[in-house]
């Protein structure tokens, strides 16, 4: 039955998560009067440039200044405003930590970061830009929420859900473009998605890993091990409770994203697994290292976070 539901998850196109973003504030703009864009010099990157056309009035550039684009969504939440922040995602935390921290976690303002060009598939700009550390350092910080979307549909449905919410937001997203395969409008803030059902291991996955994971689990499936596998699109806050049922089931777990193997989903997951049920494990991310420039495909395989990486994993795991 779970290669059945793996072969489900086909594709027709791919997009990029950034556009999914982009068609969202459309909508937003155009239904929610309350939304306001910001970003830093990189309008067209974000796909913001219709939104900045048609509501010019609802629109900010803050030019290289990111720092001063946080501080200034902080104080638009005050008079009403839900302003979307955005910036790639090494400029939305590396750069602007200490007033994500003050100013708008701190004081739980109601302002989404929305970063793009997230992770290691940002591709040929390179380790300065490639942040692997953004969800670590952002799950850290108290009241904010953190979300990481696998797909353009995925990207769209998020950024009209977190509009929704009050509180901070960081919901990341990225550059290439990648298989369409998540069904629209299957969204719901802090609830994992259960892909497969299956009863030899479990994969947990966030991001553009998820797709490496539904294929690494129909290669595992054909191999006779069975693979129940979660998307776990909201890092925080955690759903435990599906982590835990399907580790009940399974007895082992893998997680799989594109982000540093110290503080991102693993660490998460495993903390649940040690606190309640304890679970051996394995990990496929980034092991403490930056990137480089390279096409994304080539990164994610050099820096060991491909679909054979996930089925060495899970089988290494088994044995």
């Amino acid at each position: 039955m779970s290669l059945q539901q793996l072969e489900s998850y086909t594709y027709t196109e791919k997009k990029d998560t950034r556009s999914g973003f982009g068609a969202a504030m459309d909508h937003l703009g155009e239904t929610n009067e309350k939304v306001v864009a910001m970003c830093a010099d990189l309008t067209g990157s974000l796909k913001l440039n219709n939104f900045a056309d048609t509501y010019p009035h609802r629109f900010f550039q803050a030019g290289i200044a990111e720092a001063n684009m946080m501080g200034v969504a902080a104080g638009l939440t005050i008079g009403g405003h839900i302003p979307f922040a955005t910036t790639f995602a090494n400029f939305a935390t590396s750069r602007v930590f200490d007033q994500v921290r003050q100013s708008i976690a701190y004081s739980g303002k109601n302002v989404k970061i929305a970063a793009s060009h997230s992770g290691i598939t940002l591709g040929e700009d390179g380790a300065t830009h490639q942040v692997l550390e953004d969800l670590a350092m952002m799950k850290a910080l108290p009241h904010m929420t953190v979300i990481c979307c696998a797909d353009y549909n995925q990207t769209y449905d998020a950024t009209l859900a977190v509009a929704e919410m009050e509180g901070p937001v960081y919901l990341r997203f990225g550059r290439p473009k990648i298989p369409v395969f998540m069904p629209a409008g299957k969204f719901e803030i802090g609830k994992a998605i259960h892909l497969a059902e299956g009863t030899d291991i479990t994969i947990i996955a966030t991001g553009h890993c998820v797709w490496e994971s539904i294929e690494a689990a129909k290669e595992l499936e054909q191999k006779g091990i069975s693979v129940d596998l979660l998307n776990i699109h909201t890092i925080k806050p955690l759903d435990g409770e599906a982590i835990l049922a399907s580790a009940a089931k399974t007895k082992a777990v893998v997680t799989a994203e594109e982000h540093q193997k110290l503080g991102g989903l693993g660490g998460s997951v495993a903390q649940v697994l040690a606190e309640h049920q304890p679970t051996k494990m394995g990990f496929v991310a980034v092991n403490d290292t930056f990137g480089e420039s390279g096409k994304p495909e080539q990164l994610m395989q050099k820096y060991g976070i491909w679909r054979t990486d996930i089925v060495d994993a899970a089988t290494a795991l088994l044995k």
